[in-house]
């Protein structure tokens, strides 16, 4: 084999490489953090001042229960008409993610039932309204 053969192989081989390469990198899927992305930017400081909000008054508290997922309000706002939603954004794929309404009892808390979600890492974006007062938390939940 002369020497113009073995660089044509390497051409060749080099781009059959990066050809199947390309063709990876095509089928891979992109998940969006919000197809709003710039309209959700410009209400970002609503968040901030919601964040704000919740630090004010205490922790917000999220955890696995069993075969429910336990959302804690603080005292303060126990037995308070709120309205507002619990959104979990799946990180990996959006077919997973859920909006719930929020249906806190007289204590502050909401139970949700674990096979209403996937498998999957969420970070759990509450928002809720107390009067005119806006109110944002988010944490991460792994749902097994």
């Amino acid at each position: 084999m002369t020497w113009g053969t073995k660089i044509l192989l390497v051409f060749v081989a080099f781009a059959l490489l990066m050809s199947s390469l390309v063709y990876m990198c095509m089928k891979q899927n992109f998940e969006l953090v919000s197809k709003d992305y710039y309209k959700d930017e410009l209400r970002y400081q609503d968040k901030i001042d919601g964040m704000n909000n919740v630090n004010k008054i205490g922790n917000v508290v999220i955890l696995k229960d069993g075969d429910k997922v336990s959302i804690q309000l603080p005292k303060e706002v126990q037995g308070l008409a709120l309205k507002g939603e619990a959104f979990f954004y799946c990180t990996t794929n959006s077919k997973n993610d859920r909006n719930i309404p929020l249906e806190i009892n007289d204590e502050g808390l909401m139970l949700i039932d674990k096979t209403k979600l996937a498998k999957a890492y969420y970070t759990v974006k509450l928002n809720w309204q107390i009067g005119n007062d806006q109110y944002y938390t988010e944490q991460n939940l792994l749902i097994d």
